[in-house]
Parts: C-alpha cells; structure tokens; sequence
C-alpha cells in the first residue's frame, strides 16, 4: 500500500500494536490520554450496546465503537428491567452510527417514537447520551467540560458526609422524628418533635454547617407547611421535595410561605419539565438527575434556563460512579452550579481506580479525557442480578398506602 494510502488511525493502531509511539506529537496538538487509536477527524461508528442491571438497581449501558473506543451511561434505577430493555432497542437505531453526534442523536431518540418523554423513556436518553459524551471526550482527548465551553470553575463542591478530614461541611437529613409524617395533617406533637430534632442537629454542627432537609415528596401539604414554618428559626440551607411534583402549584403555594429556599428536581424530566418550575418560581433549587432528565445534554439546557431566573444547579445523584463523574462534567462547565449531591462517595468499587480524594470539601475537576473514570468490568459483571423489589408502606393505623 502506498504511504500516502495509509490512513491515521491505521498509523496508530500499528503504533499500539508495536508500543511504537513515533511522532505522535506530529499527528495530535492535544495531549492523548486515552489508548484508542482515532482523532478527531476520523470516521467512528458505533457496534455494540450493553446493558448491566446490579443487585442494588444500578442500571449501565455500555456503548462500544470500531475504533476501540468504550462509553458508559448510567440510568433511572427505578424500573431498571425496563430501562435496560429500553436502551436495547435503542441499539437498533444507534448501531452503525456516529457517536460524535451527540445532540443530533439526542434529538432522533426523543423524537423518534410517537410517545415521548416519561421517565423511563427519559432515563434512557439519559444513559445513552453519558456513554457518547464519554466517547466523543475520549475521541478528542479532552474531559468532556471541555467540549462544553468549561471549565467555570476550579474546584466543585460537594455534599454528603460532614468531615474534618474531607473538609466537607454541607449535608442533607429528613425530617426526623419518632415516626414518618403519612398524616394528611400531623398535629402539634409531630410538628414540634421534628422541629426539636432539627434544633439539637443545628446546636451540634455550628453555623458553618449547611444542612438541607429533604421530605422526598412524603409529606402531604398541609403538613409540609406547619413543617416549614417551624423549622424556619433553625436556618435550614433548603427544603427539598416538600410535597410531590406533580402539582407544581401546590409547591409555588408552599413556597410563597417561607423565606427559606426551595429545592426540587429529582423526579422531574426535561426542559419542558423545568420550564414550568421555574416559570411559576415553585422552586429556587433546582436538582435535575443526569440519569434521569435527559443526561448531560439535556441537563446543560436546564441549567441555561434557569440561569435567566437567577436559580443555582444542585445536580441530583443517588446513584454509582457514572452518574456521578457526568454530574462532575456539567458541574465543571455551567456558571449556576450550587454543589453536588453524594460527591464524596467514591464508588471505588466498581472503578478500576479510584476518584481523587475530597479536599476542603471540594473534587478537583476531572482530568482524564471523557467521563474521566474507568468501570471495571469484572466487578461490575459479578453484581449483576435481579434489582430491588417494589416498596410498599402502609399507614399502620389503618393500613392505606402511603408514601415513601
């Protein structure tokens, strides 16, 4: 073959192949971190897409390329059969496609399908556009903020665990008392237990301690606002998911009530879904999930939207290590980003090596191209199984479903 026929990726690939790097400098002008063999002008398809459902619900996708190149996703852990079967179907459109055209594919899989959105349907758009983002950052050799216009910052705070050691100083508890609040209205007793509890937990950790309640859309609302005025005196950061979200006017009424910040997010979908929240002021927080409202994409559209409403991002993650290294991409690269969700959790178990540590309640920003992290597929394979059943509580009163 003459030299002039030899392509660059033909060129690489027998470089790897050798461990022969010559000249490498020559063909790239951005430091290469990833093994793969292809640059950015070379043509990628994709050719395989899998799926992993843990025991623990944790859904993966893994999106796979000829050029060698891997993307991971992750997705709605509820529902997990279903997001993973989804996204399989997906596979019929995808296979054979360019990766690297992240949005366009974003767009043909919601609207491809005569019924769009809903949150499995979302999860899985979700999934799907982490696992190209982490291939078109590696294809690039470049963290994936950097394809975003990021970084905006130099360090990304974080929430979780309070700790001298990591330096992390906000947290986030629920509304704590002897019992849950499933009555419709809670009386005086209840009321004042929770705001008791509340009281000691500010006295222990001091001013400089932020703590966020959260009442995961449990609390029904006329309990959501005796809680919310009691508790007020104790300077909460937030009320999270004070009632459920799908009556966005009850939460605008509850937060005309309080002078503290409301947060919601976690269980809503989309920029559409947003766009309702922020239009009627029912939230100043918003806490959209990269597994969940429609991956990094969808999430850097949420958050320009609500930046004309002057509202910070607090990405939601209840999730393993990819949901968490996509939020760290979008945190590193919008200019309303508040701090981030379990942050401090290190997933070191299903990572072939490990995050960089927390320091001053902070993670440096990801350096390593893509998502920045890498899944080690053995320890990932040997938790797959059947995920968490349904829960079900129960009033025990009077036995009714409620809410958990």
């Amino acid at each position: 073959m003459p030299k002039a026929e030899i392509d660059r990726r033909t060129l690489l690939r027998g470089a790897l192949a050798t461990g022969s790097m010559f000249g490498l400098d020559a063909l790239f002008t951005t430091e290469r971190t990833d093994a793969a063999a292809v640059g950015p002008n070379d043509k990628i398809k994709v050719t395989k897409i899998e799926t992993f459902v843990l025991k623990n619900s944790w859904v993966f996708v893994k999106i796979s390329t000829d050029a060698g190149i891997v993307g991971w996703g992750e997705m709605l852990k509820d529902d997990a059969k279903a997001c993973a079967a989804g996204a399989m179907e997906v596979g019929r459109y995808l296979i054979g496609q360019d990766p690297n055209r992240v949005t366009f594919h974003w767009q043909a899989i919601h609207r491809g399908s005569f019924y769009r959105g809903g949150p499995i349907k979302t999860a899985i758009i979700s999934g799907i556009d982490q696992a190209l983002w982490d291939i078109k950052g590696k294809v690039y050799g470049v963290p994936v903020y950097k394809l975003l216009g990021g970084p905006t910052r130099d360090r990304i705070r974080v929430y979780g665990q309070v700790s001298s050691t990591t330096g992390v100083n906000a947290m986030k508890v629920g509304p704590s008392a002897a019992r849950q609040a499933f009555k419709y209205i809670e009386g005086q007793k209840f009321v004042d237990e929770v705001a008791e509890r509340f009281k000691a937990l500010r006295e222990r950790m001091g001013s400089g301690v932020d703590i966020g309640i959260d009442f995961h859309g449990a609390v029904q609302p006329p309990t959501a606002g005796l809680l919310i005025k009691a508790l007020e005196p104790y300077h909460p950061w937030f009320y999270e998911e004070v009632v459920q979200p799908l009556n966005v006017d009850v939460m605008a009424e509850l937060a005309k009530k309080t002078h503290i910040p409301l947060a919601t997010g976690e269980r809503i979908f989309t920029k559409w879904g947003f766009r309702e929240i922020l239009e009627k002021r029912a939230a100043l927080i918003l806490q959209p999930d990269i597994c969940y409202a429609g991956g990094i994409t969808e999430l850097k559209i949420i958050a320009g939207m609500a930046e004309a409403y002057y509202s910070p991002i607090a990405p939601h993650n209840p999730q393993g290590p990819v949901s968490l290294a996509a939020s760290l991409q979008l945190a590193a690269s919008i200019p309303n980003f508040l701090i981030q969700e379990r942050g401090d959790a290190e997933h070191s178990n299903l990572l072939a090596k490990p995050l960089p540590p927390v320091k001053n309640g902070h993670r440096e920003l990801p350096t390593e191209p893509g998502l920045g992290i890498t899944i080690d597929e053995d320890k990932l394979r040997a938790q797959v199984g059947e995920p968490a059943e349904y829960k079900l509580r129960q009033d025990p009163d009077d036995g009714s479903v409620i809410d958990w």
